[in-house]
């Protein structure tokens, strides 16, 4: 396969159970024939603060630049860190998953919620959200109390379950986004569950990317 057709998937935190977990969650996107999907982790991660995203944009430039085999990348963090700044070091299209998120999220409904990790996770997509312009689509955003490793377990799922109803129940949310890639393996079960479209943001950039990839 051509070393173009690779889709790069970067996980900024630095556990690998998150790495598998969201890619086990693209496996529908690895077709015969298709551009590869690629999923590694960022040594230099973890980060839970804002602190920590900032920290992270440069690890994550040297990767982008010393990965030019890649025809597309995608960022695996809520949060974008660096998705500008890697967008200008490189003529491949790069896709951050909050913003992927979002996007995909207003193609399936009206009003957004996004679980969240914590209460600083909600503070830190607001900023960004506001920058954006897509606060005025936003129900709302509740946090899970949870790390990343721990909203990427199987007995999470109560908890996201339980967000998720108070954002379609109180908040009035027709449409979920799960705001964190650590928790990509919960979405087929959590919109079973809740009756509402539920979009894993990793999936979503990487759909962005294989486009990207395809139509050159």
């Amino acid at each position: 396969m051509a070393a173009a057709r690779r889709i790069l998937v970067i996980n900024p935190n630095s556990n690998p159970e998150v790495t598998e977990g969201f890619s086990q969650a693209l496996a529908p996107l690895r077709l015969a024939g298709g551009p590869e999907i690629e999923c590694v982790t960022l040594a230099e991660g973890p980060f839970e603060t804002q602190a920590h995203v900032e920290q992270v944009t440069l690890p994550l430039l040297g990767l982008i630049l010393a990965r030019p085999d890649a025809g597309a990348y995608v960022i695996a963090c809520y949060s974008d860190p660096g998705l500008q700044l890697c967008r200008e070091a490189t003529t491949k299209p790069v896709f951050g998953i909050q913003e992927s998120g979002m996007l995909a999220a207003l193609s399936r409904g009206d009003r957004v919620g996004v679980i969240a990790l914590g209460p600083a996770s909600v503070a830190r997509h607001l900023r960004y959200l506001r920058q954006l312009g897509l606060t005025e689509r936003l129900a709302g955003e509740r946090p899970l109390n949870l790390s990343v490793a721990e909203s990427e377990r199987p007995e999470a799922f109560d908890r996201l379950a339980e967000v998720g109803r108070e954002l379609r129940d109180i908040d009035g949310a027709d449409v979920l986004v799960l705001g964190c890639a650590g928790m990509a393996r919960h979405r087929q079960r959590l919109e079973a569950a809740l009756g509402l479209p539920v979009v894993d943001p990793t999936q979503a950039a990487t759909a962005g990317a294989f486009a990207a990839v395809l139509l050159g």
